[in-house]
């Protein structure tokens, strides 16, 4: 739960607090188009280290970048090797058969115990889980104990591989520049923003105020639920619920425990945060006044001439090398 950094803010004086959240907002709209455009692996590490360097001069710390990575391991480890067993382009870099028998299974189960009951004494869980696979695979590749009853392929192309790694490369790219919007613009200015750039819709009679209202409160509230979901899981930690051990079922009925207080939670902080904006004259649809006024700055200028240069500059490079 504390691995959430989406939806929150830290006070900083870098160049990047100091940017209209206007530009920001186009800004990590331009360049996530930037990053779908993009076709080689190359380039889209070019992206990746004119992103870390965007990180170290506006002062934030690659390791709460990495520390806001986690969640999405399981999605970037599924990503990966369905690229890398499904891709079959390229020259073939890895191809060894499988041997399946009654020993290796049982060794690998082995393995999988082991795994289970070292893994809470590791700190590194993540690293330790991808050896544990990595030494499965050894077991049925290079020690063919016993008389196999079935036989598989492993092959792996260098398109595969390099598929994976661009796709994986993509997805960092487009969380790490949401996590940078997020950390470095208020909530309140982070409205505000939203709702002059959504003003045009107000052409086809859809209220800009309100979009840009919801999608702040969601923003806003996220680092907020999780911070009372992980008090109600130490909660009922200290009366012997265990939410990282124990069977399926029994973690399934776990986290309904952890929903339902959740889902009263959620409309309880609803109904108060409804109160208080009744309580401000808050009245949908109705024109506000502003005690913040947005500001445009050269350096906003500079920030959206270049970004939007970098979209050009993908689609050329995309035709020469396509």
């Amino acid at each position: 739960m504390n691995n959430i950094v989406i939806g929150q803010y830290i006070p900083g004086s870098s160049f990047l607090y100091k940017m209209d959240p206007r530009s920001k907002i186009l800004a990590l709209i331009l360049l996530m188009v930037t990053t779908f455009v993009l076709t080689d692996i190359i380039q889209i590490l070019v992206l990746l280290s004119v992103l870390l360097v965007i990180l170290k001069l506006g002062g934030i710390p690659i390791g709460r970048i990495v520390k806001g990575l986690r969640p999405i391991i399981v999605l970037l480890f599924f990503t990966f090797t369905f690229q890398v067993l499904f891709i079959k382009t390229g020259r073939i870099i890895l191809d060894e058969t499988l041997h399946y028998s009654f020993y290796t299974i049982l060794l690998a189960v082995g393995v999988v115990l082991f795994w289970m009951i070292t893994k809470r004494f590791i700190k590194f869980k993540i690293s330790y889980f991808l050896m544990m696979i990595v030494g499965i695979l050894s077991i049925f590749m290079y020690y063919p104990i016993g008389d196999p009853f079935a036989q598989g392929q492993l092959v792996i192309y260098t398109g595969g591989l390099q598929g994976a790694f661009f796709i994986m490369v993509r997805l960092i790219i487009i969380v790490t520049l949401s996590t940078i919007l997020t950390l470095t613009t208020k909530p309140t200015d982070l409205t505000l923003g939203l709702e002059q750039l959504l003003k045009p819709l107000s052409i086809i009679k859809v209220s800009a105020e309100e979009i840009a209202l919801i999608i702040s409160i969601a923003l806003r509230y996220i680092p907020t639920l999780l911070d009372e979901a992980n008090k109600i899981m130490l909660a009922q930690a200290s009366r012997g619920v265990d939410f990282k051990e124990g069977k399926l079922k029994d973690k399934v009925v776990q986290i309904i425990s952890l929903l339902v207080p959740m889902f009263i939670i959620s409309f309880k902080r609803s109904d108060e945060l409804a109160n208080a904006m009744e309580a401000r004259n808050f009245v949908p649809g109705n024109r506000r006044t502003r005690l913040h006024i947005l500001t445009w700055q050269t350096i906003d200028t500079i920030t959206i001439i270049i970004t939007a240069i970098t979209i050009p500059v993908a689609i050329l490079l995309r035709v020469m090398l396509g």
